[in-house]
């Protein structure tokens, strides 16, 4: 069955990917348009990680039967145009969840303790020529207020490791969960409690720009938000607003309004905020576990047996 990766895959990956019985792969980078155009009419399987699919994308492809995430969130999939078509559409819930997960502690570390900024001063030589009003803005983890706004397979690793450093874990979801570490609450009071808000929600319809300006005022004064779900979460400009007046002391982001992320975007003029590229999943261990559920549903289909997380 022709399958093709729309992601640059290094050569470790690459390998083992080929390794893959009864696959015909083709690997295209997400940068390639052209090689792109080239293997659409032909192929069969769809391997999406990143770069959005589109409906001209789908229409250029006839022979294509599955669109397989290489991940969870399937909105940079044109759902509807997959369904006119009849199209399967699959994603892999918990295959990234613990690397998004010690990302996520990451960035919250990161953001409370400056470390973009310590990084890039001690690079220049000027580690230890920094202005003593800097220490009043440093901060522990430990003993803080955290908030995790959705409580699915990553909040669910996440939860008992903040507990365990000495936080105390709220989080807020449709209902509560009767084994969640940690004490539920309506959004609106997780964001007035928490020193540090994490969010961990698809990007719907309901949930764009989720927090916005008023979702940010009623926020903690000096509180500390962390995003490695989606940008459109986050009305981007509002968050900046708040970062520049001190409201928010810091933020840690994996993801961004627009991706690939502009270079120059406010945002990174920042020196309170810690960023990534959209890497929180990117780990060898989230690559292999997510590979081989989609070779498995690769089998499926040709045997015409049912697919394995199908949202579509």
């Amino acid at each position: 069955m022709k399958v093709l990766l729309h992601y640059a895959a290094g050569p470790g990956l690459a390998d083992r990917l080929r390794r893959l019985p009864d696959l015909d792969l083709t690997i295209c980078p997400e940068t390639d348009d052209a090689a792109l155009a080239a293997a659409l009419p032909d192929v069969e399987v769809i391997w999406h990680v990143l770069k959005p699919l589109t409906a001209a994308h789908i229409a250029a492809a006839p022979k294509l039967r599955l669109i397989q995430k290489i991940g969870v969130g399937v909105n940079t999939i044109d759902l509807d145009a997959a369904r006119a078509r009849g199209i399967a559409v699959c994603n892999l819930p918990g295959t990234n969840s613990r690397a998004v997960a010690e990302l996520t502690l990451l960035l919250m570390l990161g953001a409370l303790r400056r470390i973009a900024h310590f990084d890039a001063e001690t690079r220049a030589g000027r580690g230890w020529a920094q202005p003593p009003a800097l220490q009043d803005g440093l901060f522990e983890l430990g003993g803080r207020t955290v908030g995790l706004v959705g409580y699915g397979a990553i909040p669910a690793l996440l939860a008992p490791v903040l507990a365990a450093l000495g936080c105390r874990v709220l989080y807020t979801a449709r209902a509560a969960k009767a084994d969640a570490v940690g004490e539920y609450r309506s959004l609106d009071d997780l964001l007035a409690e928490s020193d540090v808000v994490s969010l961990h929600i698809p990007q719907t319809p309901e949930t764009e720009r989720l927090i916005d300006a008023s979702a940010i005022a009623r926020m903690k004064p000096g509180a500390v938000l962390v995003n490695t779900a989606r940008g459109g979460l986050v009305d981007q400009a509002a968050l900046v607003a708040a970062l520049r007046s001190g409201h928010l002391a810091a933020a840690g982001l994996d993801v961004f309004t627009q991706e690939p992320a502009d270079p120059g975007d406010p945002v990174f003029s920042l020196q309170n905020v810690v960023v990534a590229p959209h890497v929180g999943w990117l780990t060898t261990g989230t690559l292999d576990r997510s590979f081989a559920i989609a070779a498995e549903n690769v089998q499926r289909l040709g045997a015409g047996e049912a697919l394995l997380h199908r949202v579509a």
